[in-house]
């Protein structure tokens, strides 16, 4: 009898969700960018984007006329990532440039080209992640998420931070996740030495990222380049290849999950919407305000962050 009722109400399952698809997925896809912004002219550096969100990002704001430049660290993901590009759209100025976001040397050595043969930068996405790895060190010792995620981006922002002033008006759009909410900046065991969950330090890199947002803008008052974080919404990519068990509930519930274009509208919302041209230290989801729980408000834990960020990377910036 158990048996009989389990089934029949898989079955009943199974058929509305194949009646309301349409409608769920209408549901999941979220905001759209409405935004018919060109930026013909303008340069644009996305990291991680040959694959997921970026390469999507990448592929929207080439149509729009920009250079687009992908820094990955997969150079033969980045080149199918271009072909892509190109094959859609036709006369794209894409292209990519190696970056590895686990090595500080690896992110000086790309800035200094980066500087000697590009004139403008106007946005800056810093899009690439990793998430739920199990525990790893980067070159320099950082727990890999949170070297990766945080601090590999603040070192590469902190090194072009020049060039998008100069260049501006400019933006630098953060990826981060409503997984902000769960997280702790844990400043007695910022790298997990003591003890670490996959998921946890998954959580305080990206709080990391709504507070460098929050104390970047802080630092930018009076500028011309703004920052904005952002949630892309929960996207089936390859974000989840670290996690079995995370990978095998995407497939399962992929109606529920945006795809990697609908997951890209609210950083390009954040790039190219005109009603944000003034808009700085804010979060956004679904091509709107967002939500930022308290740690990710909290003004001294910000600073106290830059300030950590930079001992570990041994800079200074002011």
């Amino acid at each position: 009898m158990i048996l009989l009722l389990i089934v029949a109400c898989l079955g009943i399952t199974t058929l509305l969700t194949f009646l309301f698809a349409p409608f769920i997925r209408s549901y999941a896809a979220g905001g759209v960018c409405r935004s018919e912004a060109r930026l013909d002219g303008k340069t644009v550096l996305i990291t991680g984007a040959n694959t997921g969100i970026g390469k999507e990002t990448a592929l929207d704001l080439a149509g729009r006329g920009a250079r687009v430049i992908i820094a990955c660290r997969n150079m033969t993901k980045g080149a199918k990532a271009l072909a892509s590009i190109q094959a859609a759209c036709p006369g794209a100025q894409v292209e990519v440039r190696e970056l590895d976001l686990a090595d500080t040397s690896s992110i000086r050595a790309f800035a200094q080209k980066f500087l000697q043969e590009v004139s403008q930068l106007h946005i800056l996405i810093n899009n690439a992640g990793v998430m739920m790895c199990p525990y790893m060190k980067t070159i320099d010792g950082f727990e890999m998420q949170i070297g990766v995620n945080h601090l590999g981006h603040f070192l590469l922002t902190s090194l072009l931070i020049g060039l998008l002033k100069r260049s501006g008006p400019a933006r630098v759009v953060v990826v981060s996740s409503m997984a902000h909410n769960f997280g702790w900046i844990r400043f007695h065991d910022l790298h997990s030495q003591g003890s670490y969950n996959s998921g946890l330090a998954y959580c305080q890199s990206k709080l990391a990222n709504v507070l460098f947002t929050r104390e970047l803008a802080r630092r930018l008052k009076g500028t011309n380049v703004t920052v904005n974080s952002l949630h892309p919404g929960t996207v089936n990519s390859e974000l989840t290849r670290h996690s079995t068990l995370m990978t095998i509930l995407f497939t399962v519930s992929s109606i529920f999950l945006k795809t990697p274009q609908e997951g890209a509208q609210t950083s390009v919302y954040c790039a190219v919407a005109e009603e944000l041209h003034a808009i700085s230290g804010k979060h956004f989801s679904d091509c709107s305000p967002a939500f930022v729980a308290p740690q990710g408000r909290s003004e001294e834990t910000a600073r106290r962050l830059w300030d950590a960020s930079c001992e570990n990377l041994g800079i200074e910036w002011d």
